[in-house]
């Protein structure tokens, strides 16, 4: 996708959509960006939406790059004390040792105070330009309306049963009659939906009366209250004590480009670790990515996961030393914002809590945090947690490329190799995303795909265990990505092509383009 107008690419097209109309509408990118941020909370549940957390960097037209961080920060009451390890390793993302019951990944224990909708509410009011009612409103229509169930909604769900089962409220929204939704069959002419109407009425309060209406309102009273009442920590106080933190963002340089993230405790800062290494130690040789660069990529991301474990953590190293980051969103003007909420709710579903009264689907960050007592990222009461979300900014010389990825941990890898074949052998979009890749976020394993080719596999494999995967949707073993570029005055947008919602979309395009 190319052009000179603005343009979002975003994991899920009718999202994309959302934020282009606003385009479309004299908006701009951060206007773009809160509109499809809502939108993506309602289209894709289990990713995102405003019980979780997210951060944003913002660049204004050859102005200076900002970040909002509105990243996860566990309850001020939570006690380290009721998360007990047992034996063995949990079967979730990052394969912590076990806690007792799970209580660190699913339950109200592992709810941490939800930053989206007061992110949001910073970037726009700083940079945005419509008017707040207007940018949440078509998330409110969307809920209404009800999710439309799909094969892809259905093997989410069926992927998921066992967290969603947990939780009565949960239950309720995703499992009609016990069981997966199923689409009907084509020839009914007929639509299944997942309705909730709470959350539609939570998000129109937010629409009306601002980002407020979370913190300080009733709203959350009545969503604390149903967490304490499930055994959750989460409080009023803390919810009315959260503010997103606005600050410049770091820049690591990198081949005659400036690399810019969110400054602390997030994924951005190890991907910068991996280029600084990679600067410093590998020059590629040629014009297109040869086993060498392959190999010299895989020890500089390998050094990055060691520096993250052993040294990254609230209270400890929070980011790197100065050495002098899903979706993305770009307007006619040059606005660019890099957003990834990856806006998320970290695992699945997040905590497998939704709030009765508000209809809002938790976050599990306290997943987030080590659970062995003692280590640097260590639970722990109010605490910034180490996350993975990586929204990152490229700059050049008339240059600028956004890019977000969801996945967990393996976002950094997948952001970083993009990056790299943009800058070391001036790949498109569409190419630094569709590229081979490997995966190396559960170190020492190296999950390659298997379009390197056997010399390069053997050579990885002397040097790590490596597994091979497909890239395809379910299951995503390298995540999606998505991206936009403004080079020369031309916008491009481009999205991870094995998803099957991934896309990106112009202002003014129709969200049936081909009728």
């Amino acid at each position: 996708m190319k052009g000179r107008g603005g343009l979002v690419a975003a994991q899920n097209r009718q999202a994309a959509h959302v934020g282009a109309e606003v385009l479309r509408a004299g908006g701009n990118a951060v206007d773009a960006a809160v509109a499809t941020s809502f939108a993506l909370g309602v289209l894709e549940p289990w990713m995102n939406g405003i019980g979780g957390v997210g951060a944003m960097l913002v660049r204004p037209q050859d102005g200076p790059v900002s970040s909002i961080d509105a990243g996860a920060r566990s309850p001020a009451d939570l006690n380290p004390a009721d998360f007990p390890l047992v034996e063995g390793k949990d079967g979730d993302l990052f394969g912590w040792p076990n806690v007792l019951e799970d209580r660190n990944v699913v339950g109200a224990r592992s709810i941490c105070i939800p930053g989206l909708v007061r992110g949001l509410g910073s970037a726009h009011a700083r940079f945005g330009r419509m008017p707040w009612a207007e940018l949440v409103a078509p998330a409110v229509a969307l809920a209404a309306d009800g999710l439309v169930v799909d094969h892809h909604v259905t093997l989410w769900v069926a992927q998921e049963m066992a967290r969603l089962q947990r939780n009565e409220a949960c239950a309720a929204w995703f499992l009609p009659d016990g069981y997966p939704p199923v689409p009907p069959a084509a020839v009914t002419g007929k639509v299944a939906r997942l309705c909730s109407p709470k959350l539609s009425a939570t998000l129109a309060r937010i629409a009306h009366e601002g980002p407020d209406a979370l913190y300080l309102s009733d709203l959350a009273q009545d969503l604390t209250r149903d967490v304490q009442d499930l055994g959750g920590y989460l409080s009023a106080e803390d919810m009315a004590g959260f503010e997103a933190v606005e600050a410049p963002a770091r820049s690591e340089p990198y081949r005659g480009h400036a690399l810019h993230y969110v400054p602390d405790l997030n994924g951005g800062v190890s991907v910068a670790l991996a280029m600084r290494l990679c600067n410093r130690d590998h020059v590629p040789a040629g014009t297109v990515a040869a086993p060498d660069d392959i190999m010299a990529y895989a020890a500089a991301m390998a050094a990055s996961w060691e520096h993250r474990f052993a040294e990254l953590g609230d209270g400890a190293e929070r980011t790197l030393p100065s050495c002098t980051t899903h979706f993305s969103v770009v307007d006619s003007e040059g606005m660019t914002v890099s957003l990834t909420l990856t806006q998320t709710l970290l695992s699945l579903f997040g905590s497998g809590v939704v709030s009765p009264s508000t209809g809002i689907l938790l976050n599990n960050g306290v997943n987030w945090f080590d659970p062995r007592p003692g280590k640097i990222n260590a639970i722990a009461p109010a605490r910034k947690a180490l996350a993975n979300y990586s929204p990152v900014m490229l700059t050049g010389e008339e240059d600028v490329v956004a890019f977000g990825g969801s996945g967990g941990r393996k976002i950094l890898p997948a952001v970083f190799q993009a990056l790299a074949r943009i800058v070391d052998f001036d790949a498109d979009l569409e190419c630094a995303i569709a590229a081979p890749r490997f995966d190396l976020s559960a170190p020492p394993v190296l999950v390659a795909d298997p379009r390197f080719g056997a010399d390069l596999l053997k050579r990885l494999a002397e040097r790590y265990p490596v597994v091979l995967a497909d890239r395809i949707d379910h299951p995503n073993h390298y995540t999606t990505l998505c991206g936009v570029r403004r080079k020369q005055g031309v916008n491009y947008g481009a999205a991870e092509p094995w998803h099957p919602w991934a896309d990106a979309v112009a202002e003014g395009e129709s969200l049936f383009p081909n009728e």
